[in-house]
């Protein structure tokens, strides 16, 4: 592992766990003891029926593309090598939405509705990040990988 010159998540107690999971390469994320939510980010009270009991739950890491941008500036110089480069929000099968970046394909193959799925990417020794790559069955239908694939 090279040295990760990019921001660090900053955990809190509520996001702590989150995080922890994914240094274990699982996406995991709060269920709703009361009305079964499943809600992201983290929190302490469901947005739904106000219950503060949940528990934490291991998700498929399959989705589809909400939206996408792809940045072409350099609004950060830790990312300055990295443009162009596609951020995205994820809707998960499970019903959450999460902003992550798009990997393992041209950025032009990236379509609203796309299915991906979930490859965590070892930064440092305390984190992984969860990235999305275009679903395995779906690779090689009309998709050009890159490298990463």
């Amino acid at each position: 592992m090279t040295m990760y010159t990019k921001p660090l998540p900053d955990p809190t107690i509520e996001t702590k766990p989150f995080w922890d999971y994914c240094k274990k390469h699982e996406l995991r994320m709060q269920k709703c003891a009361q009305c079964g939510h499943i809600r992201f980010p983290p929190g302490i009270v469901c947005p739904k029926c106000h219950s503060m009991e949940a528990e934490w739950v291991k998700l498929s890491g399959k989705g589809k593309i909400f939206s996408f941008v792809i940045f072409h500036y350099v609004y950060n110089k830790a990312f300055k090598d990295d443009v162009p480069y596609a951020s995205a929000s994820i809707e998960l099968d499970e019903g959450p939405r999460m902003m992550s970046n798009i990997i393992g394909c041209k950025l032009e193959d990236i379509k609203i509705n796309m299915p991906v799925e979930v490859h965590f990417e070892d930064i440092t020794g305390e984190f992984a990040l969860p990235k999305f790559k275009p679903e395995l069955k779906n690779r090689g239908k009309n998709l050009k990988p890159t490298a990463e694939v």
